[in-house]
C-alpha cells in the first residue's frame, strides 16, 4: 500500500466571522493523482493556500512526509511545487531567462543550472525557443512555461490550481497528457479543478468540497455509485411545468426529483427504460408538455447535483463518451 504523504485532520480556516474551510479531514497517498472538486468559492484555493503553507490555519493539522507544516516550513519549500492557476511569466524575458530566475532562487548554479534549465526547457517543448520572449508565446506555450517553472526543484509532490483554466481543447488535453506523465514518473500531485471532465479523466479519488466542507470522498466511480446503479434520467421542460412535473411524478410513482435549472433529473436505477416510459406516461396523462428527455450513466455532474443540489458544468459542455444515451422528443 502507498504511504499517505499528506494528512490533513479537523482543518478550520476563518475570516474574521465567515468559516472558509470548516473541517476538512483528508490524506493523500503517495503516487496518485488526488482532486479537490467545487465550485468558485467552496473552499479549494484556501484550503491550498494553507497546504502551501500561506496562510495559518485557523484550526488543525497538515503533515507532508510526517511534518507537521507550521513547525516544518522547509518541507513544503523542498518536497512541494505549485503552478498557479495564474499563468506567471514575464513576457519581457525570455523562455531561458525566466527559467533561469527560478532555478536560482531555489539555490542553483553553475552545470546544476545550465542541466534543469535544459531539462525543463526540453519537457516544455521550448528548446527552440529559448530565446524568444515570453510575451510572443501563445496561451499553451506560456502555460507549459509556467508549469516546468513550478518543477526546476524536483518536487515530490506538485500542486496544480485549475491547471487547465482558460485553455482551448487542444491545449487542455496536450496539459493532461503532460500531467500523466508527471504522475507515472513518481510524481504525486493535487489537482484543483471545477472541470468534470477533467478530474474524472485524471484523478485516481477526489474530494467534492462545497461550503468549505467535504461532501464525498472516494474514487470517481466511488462517487458516481452514490447516485445510481443504473441510468440518470433528465427530463426538460418549460420553466413553469418544473414544480408542477416533481409533485406530479413524486404523487403518481413516489419517485424524487432534483431540479436543475430548466429540467428535473432522476436516480433511475437499473428499472431505467421503465421507469422513463412510466415518467413520460404519467406527465401526457396529467397533461405537461415535456421538451426533452434523456438517460446517461451518472457522471460527476450527477455528482453535485445529488450533494449541492447546483451544477458546475464545464462551460465546455461535459462530455458523455462513457454515456448510453436515449433520447425522445416530441
Amino acid at each position: 500500500m502507498p504511504n499517505d504523504v499528506i494528512e490533513i485532520k479537523n482543518l478550520v480556516r476563518k475570516f474574521g466571522s465567515f468559516t472558509a474551510v470548516n473541517g476538512i479531514s483528508l490524506s493523500i497517498k503517495e503516487g496518485e493523482i488526488f482532486g479537490i472538486l467545487g465550485p468558485n468559492g467552496a473552499g479549494k484555493t484556501t484550503t491550498i493556500n494553507m497546504l502551501l503553507g500561506l496562510i495559518t490555519p485557523t484550526d488543525g493539522t497538515i503533515k507532508v512526509y510526517g511534518n507537521d507544516i507550521t513547525r516544518h516550513p522547509q518541507v513544503i519549500k523542498e518536497k512541494m511545487g505549485l503552478m498557479t492557476q495564474e499563468t506567471v511569466v514575464d513576457g519581457d524575458l525570455t523562455a531561458e531567462q525566466n527559467l533561469e530566475i527560478f532555478a536560482e532562487l531555489y539555490g542553483m548554479s553553475g552545470i546544476e543550472k545550465k542541466e534543469a534549465i535544459d531539462n525543463a526547457l526540453e519537457e516544455a517543448e521550448l528548446s527552440d525557443f529559448r530565446n524568444a520572449k515570453a510575451g510572443s508565446f501563445s496561451g499553451g506555450m506560456q502555460r507549459r512555461l509556467n508549469l516546468v517553472k513550478s518543477m526546476m526543484h524536483s518536487p515530490k509532490i506538485l500542486v496544480l490550481d485549475e491547471p487547465t483554466t482558460g485553455l482551448d481543447v487542444q491545449n487542455r488535453v496536450s496539459m493532461w497528457g503532460r500531467i500523466r506523465k508527471l504522475n507515472k514518473s513518481g510524481i504525486t500531485i493535487i489537482l484543483t479543478t471545477q472541470y468534470l471532465e477533467e478530474a474524472d479523466s485524471l484523478c485516481n479519488r477526489l474530494a467534492v468540497i462545497d461550503h468549505g466542507q467535504i461532501k464525498a470522498l472516494g474514487t470517481p466511480a466511488e462517487l458516481k455509485k452514490m447516485v445510481s446503479e443504473g441510468n440518470v434520467i433528465d427530463i426538460s421542460l418549460r420553466f413553469e411545468d418544473i414544480e408542477r412535473a416533481s409533485k406530479v411524478i413524486k404523487q403518481k410513482l413516489g419517485i424524487e426529483c432534483k431540479t436543475v435549472a430548466d429540467r428535473i433529473s432522476i436516480a433511475a436505477g437499473k428499472e431505467d427504460v421503465k421507469t422513463l416510459s412510466s415518467i413520460i406516461s404519467v406527465l401526457e396523462k396529467e397533461k405537461v408538455p415535456i421538451i426533452a428527455a434523456s438517460m446517461h450513466l451518472p457522471t460527476l455532474d450527477d455528482v453535485f447535483i445529488k450533494l449541492t443540489g447546483g451544477t458546475i458544468r464545464d462551460e465546455l459542455g461535459e462530455q458523455q463518451s462513457n454515456a448510453s444515451k436515449i433520447m425522445w422528443r416530441r
